[in-house]
């Protein structure tokens, strides 16, 4: 570990000496690929470097042990223990710092939504995970777009597709991935039974045209009228957009725009954000074939998390963490169990890198 932070340190060095060369600025390209890589490695340098300081500090205070002043050496007795336990602190801390980044972490997503098991109480629960996605974005400061909505016979959702970017959008909502219960009595249910239904949560990092390989031949294009709120133009012209991508067969609808070329476009980078998943997925599979849990694989069959209304119980199965107050949560409030995802999924990472 420490060769590696050796390392991180000098190139760090390196990086800045030559941003400090004044012909940098004449190559705007080379200056903002330098900026963004020094960017990067400066939490871990200065991290190393605080290390280094109380090593120095622990080895200066343990010489005073021997010191003739009797004052001196309870000193540092007492300082000791508190030197040692900031050092294996941050020692922790620079593991995790050398850790592998998601390369998609920074990335905006396209998040899914769709009513799985449970007829209307199911596109009910997805409606609400709806708006507590969008409250959650609007509480990060995150820009949220509804593209394509389809609507529930009861009020509820059956799919929807939500563009969100923002500041490393992909690393908080990537954990949403997954299949998600509630359990609660439904308002149509007179006998007072407790039933449980499912929604599907998908969360596509958005892909860039030079991540994915579309051939434009490839993909049919059909329009038609908008079905939901957007004005006058509404159900009066063709500007809804369907793409059907023949080689994968996947199909993407959008209708966010009056303007069917905005729909093509946003169309579009669904389609490349689906295809760049697929491929995510293909290339992690053949890397994970023999692991039992795959960290933030998106599996959608797995069942992730529990949402308990009669015992106002929410439960993440993946991390075994239960958690309580759901209206708050369901407002937005999801930055607990987030963090605590992150956490844990950051230890076994940790665990795996120790072990390999």
């Amino acid at each position: 570990m420490f060769s590696r932070l050796e390392e991180v340190e000098l190139k760090f060095d390196r990086l800045t000496d030559e941003l400090a060369d004044p012909e940098l600025a004449q190559d705007p390209v080379r200056l903002q690929k330098i900026t963004k890589e020094r960017a990067q490695l400066e939490p871990v340098a200065v991290r190393y470097r605080e290390y280094k300081r109380l090593q120095d500090e622990l080895k200066d205070t343990q010489t005073l042990l021997a010191d003739d002043d009797h004052e001196m050496r309870e000193m540092a007795k007492e300082e000791i223990p508190r030197l040692k336990a900031a050092l294996e602190s941050m020692e922790t801390e620079l593991k995790i710092a050398l850790l592998p980044k998601d390369p998609n972490d920074e990335r905006d997503v396209i998040v899914e939504i769709r009513a799985g098991a449970g007829g209307d109480e199911a596109s009910l629960f997805a409606g609400e995970l709806m708006r507590m996605y969008l409250r959650y974005a609007e509480r990060r400061g995150w820009k949220s777009d509804i593209l394509d909505l389809s609507p529930g016979n009861a009020g509820g959702v059956k799919e929807v597709s939500i563009s969100v970017s923002g500041d490393s959008v992909y690393s908080s909502l990537k954990y949403e991935s997954g299949v998600h219960r509630v359990q609660r009595v439904p308002e149509t249910e007179s006998q007072g039974r407790i039933h449980t239904s499912t929604v599907t949560v998908a969360v596509l990092p958005e892909a860039e045209e030079v991540d994915v390989k579309l051939d434009e031949r490839d993909v049919d294009m059909d329009v038609f009228r908008s079905t939901g709120s957007g004005g006058q133009c509404v159900n009066t012209t063709d500007s809804a957009v369907r793409l059907t991508h023949r080689p994968t067969g996947i199909i993407v609808k959008c209708q966010q725009e009056k303007s069917q070329i905005k729909n093509r476009a946003m169309a579009m980078k669904m389609l490349r954000a689906k295809l760049y998943e697929m491929e995510l997925s293909r290339v992690k599979g053949e890397r994970d074939a023999d692991r039992k849990s795959q960290v933030g694989s998106g599996d959608r069959s797995e069942k992730i998390r529990t949402y308990n209304f009669p015992q106002d119980r929410i439960t993440d199965h993946r991390i075994g963490l239960t958690a309580h107050d759901l209206p708050s949560y369901m407002v937005g409030g999801l930055d607990e169990m987030i963090a605590a995802c992150h956490a844990y999924y950051t230890a076994e990472a940790l665990k795996q890198n120790q072990s390999s």
